[in-house]
């Protein structure tokens, strides 16, 4: 057998000349080259394995860039990434100056739009469809790859609603694997289980209701069946789906076996599909799971307690209450807006809901966040998990906006914690009752305590707590930044340390005045410190505070710059957005 025909393959017209025969060699070579990769450099694998096949029928039969095509999410675009001239470099995926884990418009021609949410792929293709009759390009082909988890969410069915009167160059292929992160749920995958079983009989096709050309199921992992059914497609005019079956993980058994933790499955040995073995040291808790193990602890004692997520309920850890109480907690699938509003229904039954959405995230459902939750002040309880940086997913997944983007609106409180035992107290709080909204964000990763499984104690909403006494200089943080700041004080000669006061306000809104009147009162410098954009945060708050009041001390405020923080490790991101303990540091060398 010929080796290395993905040694050959620079672009897609190198492998237009590959013979067809010879195809599924190259996608046993591409699935190894991918498995070999992620194994020590980590990334996302199951999604890519799963359309191995796909990705290279799609490159073969169309003419990519030119014909244009668009993946949804872009968990699963790997192979796409090594066939269009990023194999020598896959192997910096995800990292600081590496080629980003998404498809990413400014890295290749072939990436024809960016992503890192899901459900975006058919509107984008769509507009482009469009474009392209406009321009007189009738023999341009788009292509969106949408997952059946990504296709059930309300952006997607608005794009298929208005692709269905149109007449335009239009396929979506449904990549059907019955899982996204976690498995996909809802009537929408009751219906393609079904389809599966039974065949697609014209009467009851969705897609042909909504005048979509429908073709399959067929078997996604067939490349012969896959490349004549896209030939095929080419020639057929007007909007089109193409529903293909695939495995999740596909040619990996582990990865075949547990679709969920190899989704995402960190190092692994390359050759058996082992998982590293994991640290036996005793650990501090992810922030994620002191969120569910709270949960189920409260709900346990208090039959009101509602558990809520948009398709995240592993990477969430409200699968602990899933299990504990299926009947009082419930994943959405992909639909954050729903889930909102959904959350925002049920409380006004007098449940106490618990809605769990990762910080990035919640901005795909901003509106649904003021009309629904807080103008008619419905005190859902919102956890906004992964907040701040979190690392090597990078720009689509910072979690950098939350504060500015709650701070401007009415009725509400935005609680950071500083510590796993704060998050198990708000929570505690927040379930005995609140007269509005509460959105409490904490960051992706493990806390810093191991005995964190206090007795609860309440909070007193609004109120920031002194951490250290100072004479000069204070330094006001929200969060668990304040480990940075700690860590940067703790440097200073003990003479020097004295100078610095240091206060945690919890609160962004509402803001401790008193605590703030005091400060003002008695230090000449004020520092602000956030893990989120400066512009709408707690820096701003403070001296909008202080120039209503008349004050006229220095302020200094640190946070995420104006710019989208790149991908990279958490610590790496830190000291370019000058949030590290070391760029803290520097700006309270300035004053001592």
């Amino acid at each position: 057998m010929e080796k290395n025909i993905l040694n050959t393959i620079h672009f897609p017209n190198d492998l237009r000349k590959i013979p067809k025969e010879k195809l599924p060699q190259l996608a046993q070579e591409l699935r190894e080259f991918i498995i070999n990769i992620i194994a020590t450099k980590e990334g996302h694998l199951g999604a890519s394995l799963g359309v191995v096949e796909l990705t290279i029928a799609l490159h073969y039969v169309f003419n990519t860039p030119d014909d244009i095509l668009v993946w949804d999410v872009g968990h699963q675009a790997y192979g796409h990434k090594i066939l269009t001239g990023r194999k020598e470099i896959f192997h910096t995926n995800r990292q600081l100056g590496g080629i980003s884990g998404f498809p990413k418009r400014s890295e290749s021609e072939y990436d024809t739009f960016g992503v890192g949410h899901s459900s975006t792929a058919i509107s984008a293709a769509l507009g482009m469809a469009i474009a392209s009759k406009l321009k007189g390009e009738i023999d341009k082909q788009h292509i969106a790859v949408v997952g059946d988890a990504s296709i059930a969410s309300g952006m997607a069915f608005e794009a298929l609603n208005h692709a269905g009167v149109t007449d335009t160059n239009l396929l979506i292929i449904l990549n059907d694997n019955a899982i996204g992160i976690d498995p996909s749920v809802g009537a929408l995958k009751n219906y393609f289980t079904k389809v599966k079983l039974d065949g697609a009989k014209e009467a009851d096709n969705i897609f042909e209701a909504l005048n979509f050309n429908y073709s399959g199921p067929i078997d996604g992992h067939n490349l012969n069946l896959v490349i004549s059914e896209l030939e095929r497609l080419k020639n057929v005019p007007g909007p089109k789906v193409l529903h293909v079956i695939t495995t999740k993980g596909k040619g990996l058994r582990q990865a075949e076996e547990n679709q969920v933790v190899y989704h995402a499955p960190g190092k692994f040995d390359a050759l058996t599909g082992d998982l590293a073995p994991k640290s036996t040291e005793l650990q501090p808790p992810k922030f994620q799971d002191v969120f569910g193990k709270t949960l189920v602890e409260l709900a346990s004692k208090n039959e009101k307690i509602i558990g809520i997520t948009p398709a995240m309920p592993t990477g969430s850890s409200l699968k602990f209450m899933m299990d504990a109480f299926p009947e009082r907690a419930f994943d959405v699938g992909i639909a954050e807006q729903h889930a909102v509003t959904f959350a925002a229904g049920m409380a006004t039954q007098g449940f106490n809901v618990f809605c769990n959405i990762y910080s990035t995230f919640l901005q795909r459902a901003y509106d649904q966040v003021i009309h629904d939750v807080c103008l008619q002040k419905i005190p859902v309880i919102f956890c906004l998990d992964r907040a701040g940086i979190v690392g090597e997913d990078g720009p689509t997944h910072h979690g950098i906006f939350d504060l500015a983007y709650l701070n401007c609106i009415p009725n509400l409180i935005i609680f950071a914690p500083r510590n796993e035992i704060e998050l198990r107290n708000i929570m505690f709080t927040a379930q005995q009752g609140l007269d509005s909204p509460i959105f409490i964000r904490y960051p992706r990763g493990r806390g810093k305590i191991l005995d964190w499984q206090k007795s609860f104690s309440k909070i007193e909403i609004g109120k920031a707590t002194v951490l250290k006494e100072g004479s000069d200089t204070v330094v006001l943080t929200i969060g668990t930044i304040e480990d940075n700041v700690l860590e940067a004080i703790g440097t200073f000669p003990a003479v020097q340390q004295q100078k610095i006061g240091l206060v945690a306000m919890r609160f962004l809104k509402p803001l401790d005045e008193v605590i703030l009147h005091q400060i003002f009162k008695k230090y000449k410098t004020i520092i602000t410190v956030e893990d989120g954009t400066i512009i709408g945060g707690l820096g701003i708050s403070v001296a909008t505070f202080a120039t209503s009041k008349g004050y006229k001390n220095k302020i200094e405020m640190i946070g995420i710059p104006d710019v989208f923080p790149e991908q990279g490790t958490i610590s790496e991101l830190q000291e370019i957005a000058g949030i590290s303990s070391k760029k803290i540091k520097q700006s309270l060398q300035k004053y001592l």
